[in-house]
């Protein structure tokens, strides 16, 4: 695979009180990107943090 993002198929989005959206980060593995989650939820924020499929990503 020649693109570095290719295997990070996984994403944390943040999204605001707002509902504005950002990508937190990209991970190669669901569980990876639940972990991230959890985490920051751990934190008490108030913002809403979710997990979705990469576009273009296949399995």
């Amino acid at each position: 695979m020649s693109d570095g993002n290719a295997a990070l198929s996984w994403l944390v989005i943040r999204q605001d009180d707002n509902g504005n959206r950002y990508r937190v980060g990209r991970y190669a593995t669901e569980d990876e990107a639940r972990k991230m989650v959890d985490q920051l939820d751990a934190k008490g924020h108030r913002q809403l943090y979710s997990v979705e499929r990469a576009e273009g990503s296949v399995l």
